[in-house]
């Protein structure tokens, strides 16, 4: 098999399957912001950092338990290496137990740090408290999955995705707009539908006899190998949400709802996309990893350099799509015609830095792949670091048109971060 269809085998499907995880993301605020309008979305908007940092804590520990085992699987014994998969297991177990019990009392005052308040914060609460009780099938649904794919399966991971998915659709169609259950209703939909993904991905590695069964000697020492590795994929699926925290906040502070309204549904649409650019990074990942524990180093790059292809190009296309399309976003999500005539206004800003956003998430997959463990942090941990400063400085000059700003030059700053750290990791090996 040539190198192009081996890569088009393993991203192709996960690219798909961000797509819809990204796609997932935006269904809650679809239905409830058709229903309840722009306050409902506003309160699922401020609600979600929430939501994305109990997934994201499964696709951290996910990702680093099937980046260790595809690695060991070229350098130890099969006993041996899958001892990374029963640690993974045992992981998403604790996870989710912490998750939900360290959660479900903080649920308010979280939202009030993040700006809620009135019905924004009554909704939003009604759909914390649902999400935080089913922590567990969203942590377990997340850190499967990267399992699934980094044995060959890369359309069965999203198969199963797309089982969630569609149930989600489903039950938020009734619980929201048949039922008019809300943002409560939404959330069950949610937790029902990651519950599906859970079921379908244990059935799985019960079918493949993945070794989930045996000695788990040292699991301390490996539980803190696969945190190691997990702490860059955790911190890139979060980075978007600690964004919109943030900006969420500043647009409060500088423009009122209505700057909050107008980066729901900006948000959603980038999400989209930025789960694209996520969807290559982390399938083409086991095949970087295969190759780093082969010692190949010529196929690693080869791997790599389709991979920026892929992003780069990908980025080019969604932003003619939303470029062309931004008139219709606001009306998409129910938003009210002043807030759909301020997202086709800003939207361009935003456009202006996926170019960048995409050669950064290429980069830190490739480093969290390869065990670059400390390059992989300073990609996607500066991102957020920068954006805050930003924040801090431009909205005082340029009000609200600051704060979009501000986005857009964090992820190019993190870019030029990235290609600075590629070089010297180039130069070195």
């Amino acid at each position: 098999m040539s190198r192009y269809k081996l890569f088009a085998k393993y991203v192709f499907p996960s690219v798909l399957a961000f797509a819809l995880s990204g796609v997932y993301t935006i269904v809650d605020g679809y239905f409830v912001g058709q229903s309840m309008g722009d306050t409902g979305l506003s309160a699922i908007n401020i609600a979600f950092p929430i939501v994305s940092l109990i997934q994201c804590s499964g696709t951290g520990i996910g990702m680093g338990g099937a980046v260790l085992w595809a690695v060991k699987r070229e350098t130890e014994s099969p006993e041996s290496a899958g001892k990374y998969v029963r640690a993974t297991l045992l992981l998403l177990l604790l996870a989710s137990a912490a998750s939900t019990t360290g959660l479900f009392f903080l649920t308010g005052p979280v939202l009030r740090l993040f700006g809620a308040q009135g019905k924004i914060f009554v909704f939003g609460k009604e759909y914390l408290d649902v999400i935080v009780l089913g922590a567990a099938f969203q942590i377990f649904a997340t850190g499967i999955v990267p399992i699934i794919r980094n044995n060959g399966s890369s359309f069965f991971a999203l198969v199963v995705m797309v089982s969630g998915f569609l149930t989600n659709i489903l039950l938020d169609y009734v619980f929201v707009w048949v039922l008019d259950m809300g943002t409560q209703g939404a959330a069950i939909a949610t937790i029902i539908g990651q519950l599906v993904t859970t079921l379908e991905a244990f059935i799985y590695l019960l079918c493949r006899s993945l070794p989930i069964r045996g000695s788990l000697s040292e699991f301390g020492r490996i539980a803190a190998h696969i945190c190691k590795v997990g702490i860059a994929p955790f911190g890139l699926t979060l980075s978007p949400m600690v964004s919109l925290m943030l900006i969420n906040r500043f647009a409060m502070m500088n423009g009122g709802e209505a700057a909050v309204a107008c980066y729901a549904c900006i948000a959603y649409a980038l999400t989209i996309v930025q789960m694209l650019m996520q969807g290559v990074g982390d399938g083409s990942q086991p095949l970087m990893s295969r190759y780093y524990g082969e010692g190949n180093g010529a196929q690693m790059a080869q791997t790599r350099k389709i991979a920026y292809i892929a992003a780069i190009g990908l980025s080019v296309v969604c932003n003619f799509l939303l470029f062309f399309t931004r008139g219709s976003l606001g009306e998409l999500f129910g938003a009210s015609k002043s807030t759909g005539i301020l997202v086709a206004e800003v939207l361009p800003i935003f456009l202006v830095g996926l170019v960048f956003y995409a050669f950064s998430r290429i980069t830190t997959s490739s480093f969290y792949a390869t065990e670059k463990n400390l390059f992989s942090y300073l990609c996607v941990y500066s991102e957020p670091f920068l954006l805050l400063i930003l924040l801090l400085a431009l909205p005082a000059f340029l009000g609200q048109t600051g704060v979009w700003w501000s986005v857009v030059l964090s992820q190019i700053l993190t870019a030029f971060l990235a290609l600075a750290l590629r070089t010297a990791e180039d130069r070195n090996r």
